[in-house]
């Protein structure tokens, strides 16, 4: 499947799919996965309707009612393919990995039963990971408690705790996430008093991960473009109305990038300007850390099938 990286139009593509699909089982799932504005969904579309598939959103924030402009849900875009796992919480409710592994579940289970092609289609790398190779480390129990415990805790201190105990060497720490650090030490304070938790099978065995990666210079674009297009569709409106509703600026900090931007803006913490140029710039990084988060999950032994820079769906 190395060709997939040199393919640069649609029917090509499906081809290749449908030569993958000789040697494997008759529920593989099929995976689209790449950065933020790199054009999975109008692809996922476009084979689930040459496959006969139904498409499973793997995107934390679009499971959520009401956050739809900001979130880029574009519902229309699926035309009349069904799709799942998208405006399944309400704003004030979490949604964690644990959450969408059994939505995942039950959705890849009722679409095969009736037939059709899965088809996972998002730029949630952790949670893609999640339901392909099991994190032993993701077991290890949760607690709110020391969550909110040590939310005020800066990076520094987080690190020098996370020093003082034996960290196992394949345990990878995001040390530019502050909830990643707080969910770090955890883990190393739980190992220090209690065995590692047995790790179960992964949901899903077999499975063919196709990737698209524009160049730099298009990613900017797009991403552009798109901000530009949303605040003119209202997504200002849509955060009021989000607060009318009893969502806190504290939730939608908590939501992150348009939604935590907006929130600033709205309580006089930005200008105008200074809203748009901070947020342009943060959704560019958001873009940088999900290719990150991809090229870990092919170090862990997951293997993506990236897409040619000059991918046509024509």
């Amino acid at each position: 499947m190395d060709e997939i990286r040199h393919l640069k139009r649609f029917k090509d593509l499906l081809n290749s799919i449908d030569q993958a699909k000789e040697h494997l089982s008759p529920d593989f799932l099929l995976v689209i996965l790449g950065p933020t504005a790199s054009g999975k969904t109008k692809l996922a579309v476009r084979l689930a309707k040459a496959l006969d598939g139904e498409i499973i959103s793997v995107d934390s924030r679009q499971v959520y009612r009401g956050l739809d402009i900001g979130t880029g849900k574009d519902l229309h875009e699926y035309d009349d393919i069904p799709y799942h796992l998208i405006d399944i919480r309400n704003p004030e409710e979490t949604y964690t990995v644990k959450d969408f592994k059994a939505d995942f579940a039950q959705a890849y289970t009722t679409i095969h039963t009736r037939g059709k092609q899965a088809i996972l289609c998002g730029g949630t790398g952790s949670y893609i990971q999640s339901i392909l190779q099991e994190q032993p480390y993701s077991h290890i129990p949760k607690d709110g408690a020391f969550h909110q415990a040590h939310e005020a805790w800066t990076r520094e201190e987080l690190l020098e705790a996370i020093g003082q105990h034996s960290v196992p060497p394949d345990f990878h720490i995001d040390t530019n996430s502050h909830k990643r650090l707080i969910r770090a030490l955890e883990i190393v304070e739980y190992l220090q008093h209690n065995p590692m938790p047995e790790v179960p099978a992964p949901l899903v065995k077999d499975y063919l991960i196709v990737g698209l990666d524009p160049d730099l210079e298009t990613r900017r674009k797009r991403i552009d473009t798109r901000l530009s297009e949303r605040l003119q569709a209202g997504f200002i409106e849509e955060v009021k109305d989000l607060l009318e509703m009893g969502i806190s600026h504290e939730q939608l900090q908590w939501f992150g990038l348009e939604y935590k931007y907006a929130s600033y803006f709205l309580l006089g913490k930005l200008s105008e300007a200074e809203f748009l140029a901070k947020l342009t710039t943060e959704i560019h990084r958001f873009a940088k850390r999900q290719m990150t988060y991809f090229r870990k999950m092919e170090k862990d032994g997951i293997t993506i099938h990236w897409l040619a820079k000059g991918f046509t769906e024509d």
